[in-house]
């Protein structure tokens, strides 16, 4: 399959088929794809029935303010790092009626990398209440947007395997 924004809508019309048939909603935290999980979310007709909203928290600042993560987590593990995608994802819970969201934050380049953490690393996670917050490092090559379009892939691909059964 060819990676491309229409594969992107597709997928998040799957999602947004998922959320419904579960009666839930969605929320979204991101960072270095600054907005375009959010972005292919809605560009589905009817998502306003199953997306609640997206928070772009680019700065540690607005990560701290917005979601709640702690400067401790920042300053300890960094804002790529899975603890700071867990802490957006976990403070998007609390600060919205979804039941279920996804976070992503890492490093989409051309600069910013470093040996530990190159150009193309990218943290994620997923929250549901009631559920042990899941979380993934995943390093994608390519440039810029292809960074970028492959982690909103990703995050929308591993949130349908992880939904639970429809009861």
């Amino acid at each position: 399959m060819v990676l491309s924004q229409e594969t992107l809508e597709r997928l998040a019309a799957e999602l947004g088929a998922a959320l419904l048939a579960r009666g839930w909603r969605l929320a979204t935290a991101e960072s270095c794809t600054g907005g375009w999980a959010a972005q292919a979310v809605t560009a589905v007709a009817g998502s306003s029935a199953w997306f609640d909203r997206g928070f772009v928290t680019y700065s540690n600042e607005a990560k701290t303010d917005m979601l709640g993560v702690s400067p401790e987590t920042l300053a300890r593990f960094g804002a790529v790092s899975e603890a700071t995608a867990m802490a957006m994802a976990e403070g998007l819970l609390r600060h919205c009626p979804a039941q279920v969201a996804f976070a992503i934050s890492g490093i989409a380049g051309p600069t910013g990398g470093s040996d530990s953490k190159p150009v193309g690393t990218v943290c994620f996670a997923w929250a549901m209440p009631h559920q042990a917050t899941e979380t993934a490092t995943r390093r994608f090559d390519g440039d810029r947007r292809l960074v970028r379009m492959q982690a909103v892939e990703y995050a929308v691909r591993q949130l349908l395997a992880r939904l639970p059964p429809v009861p």
